[in-house]
């Protein structure tokens, strides 16, 4: 069984603030939906929905604080230079996996750990 990767939810302390950041890093698009505090991403991928909320309690006591997904990019060095000047911090350089792309981990600025990679041009997504 195959899976695509469909939704994927931004859990933010300070949600103008993480809005500010993927704006200007990603050129994402953000549109209220919902309670206050909810935005949709509509513009990050073919066949792709996120959501921006504040961060929340799923389970007393427990709060989200949890992101984890990559990101396609066509430039990783700009998209680190967007990352750091946009308030980010780089937590793992580039990683080159062979045949695949290139690899990076960073910290947004809510704390979030997000990959992002370069494909390689004769990459072939299944």
């Amino acid at each position: 069984m195959s899976a695509t990767l469909r939704h994927f939810a931004i859990n933010a302390d300070d949600v103008g603030r993480a809005r500010t950041f993927y704006e200007s890093v990603f050129g994402w698009r953000f549109d209220p939906w919902g309670p206050p505090g909810f935005y949709q991403i509509k513009n990050a991928g073919q066949g792709l929905l996120g959501a921006l909320q504040e961060r929340r309690e799923l389970v007393a006591g427990v709060r989200v604080a949890a992101y984890e997904t990559s990101m396609g990019v066509d430039d990783l060095r700009a998209t680190m230079a967007a990352v750091e000047a946009g308030g980010g911090r780089i937590v793992m350089q580039p990683y080159r996996i062979e045949g695949v792309g290139e690899l990076i981990y960073f910290e947004d600025t809510e704390g979030n750990l997000v990959g992002a990679m370069q494909y390689d041009p004769a990459f072939q997504f299944p």
